[in-house]
């Protein structure tokens, strides 16, 4: 049976879905997508959908930084994305994939003359790091700037700098790395927030940083606080904090909650998985399979 796909205004077989050479955001990366996790609930026969309404709350306003707010409405978003799984019934945990996108065929880089459009696709996704503890390294690449392309928006073209980065990371032997703003604080993951336990506080950097306001970073940040009762801190922090962290660990759609038991050649902490972290990542996964009724808000239940 063929994958359905949302893609120009209808639902389509995956094959069916197809972009032409010419098309804007091919030749020019003008995209903006949004990445959400559906958890496979086999008890209640339905993909739980964590936070589907903030991922798309977030895509709407940073559309307007780019010129690319859609024709759909919020309520539109969410029907079609819970369409898309309804017509799948998927059997596992999925990644949604939703982008907005130039689809005219243009000359030239702009943004307020070509028409945008939207699609909707799902894959199947198990955990897309080792959440048992990272070894990373601090990139010797710097984030890209709020100034030049937001990184608050997850936009198509500015991900060649997080493909450096990757990259670079991958081949010198490291399972990730923690980029630096160009003043040379800490930012981010290639793809995800960062997170430290230092003094018994949780520390993240500011959205001033040119990080992803992540969704999962919000989740953290409140779940620390309501769950642990933590301190929590959004500031800058400095590089050589990393280095003397108790304990560090990334969040994300993708990373979930993932631990880092080890920077450049340095242990965190015991360079085992920290108390904290572990406590997190245990609460964060109950929430995100609607089996804390205190955030079943942030899950929509799709039977499948």
């Amino acid at each position: 049976m063929s994958e359905i796909v949302y893609f120009n205004d209808q639902y389509v077989p995956l094959e069916e879905a197809n972009l032409g050479i010419k098309t804007h955001a091919f030749l020019y990366g003008t995209s903006l997508f949004e990445g959400i996790r559906g958890y496979w609930l086999p008890e209640e026969k339905s993909i739980s959908i964590f936070r589907l309404k903030e991922h798309y709350q977030r895509i709407l306003a940073n559309s307007r930084i780019f010129m690319m707010t859609p024709k759909d409405t919020l309520d539109d978003l969410i029907e079609q994305t819970m369409e898309v799984i309804r017509r799948n019934a998927p059997k596992q945990d999925v990644y949604i994939r939703m982008t907005l996108y130039k689809t005219g065929v243009n000359i030239g880089p702009f943004l307020d003359k070509v028409e945008t459009t939207h699609t909707i696709w799902t894959h199947p996704l198990g955990n897309y790091v080792n959440i048992d503890g990272l070894h990373v390294t601090v990139s010797s690449w710097r984030r890209v700037d709020d100034n030049a392309i937001p990184p608050c928006a997850k936009t198509g073209g500015s991900y060649m700098n997080t493909a450096v980065m990757i990259t670079d990371a991958k081949r010198q032997g490291f399972d990730e790395l923690i980029s630096l703003t160009q003043d040379g604080h800490v930012s981010e993951g290639s793809a995800m927030n960062v997170f430290m336990v230092r003094k018994g506080k949780l520390v993240t950097p500011a959205i001033t940083e040119n990080i992803l306001e992540g969704v999962t970073r919000d989740c953290i940040l409140t779940l620390a606080k309501n769950e642990l009762g933590l301190e929590v801190e959004e500031r800058q922090v400095n590089r050589t904090e990393l280095y003397r962290a108790d304990e560090l660990f990334f969040t994300g759609t993708a990373a979930q909650v993932a631990p880092i038991t080890k920077i450049d050649t340095r242990p965190v902490g015991t360079g085992q998985v920290g108390e904290v972290t572990a406590a997190l990542q245990k609460i964060y996964f109950d929430v995100v399979k609607n089996k804390n009724p205190r955030y079943s808000d942030w899950c929509t239940l799709v039977p499948v």
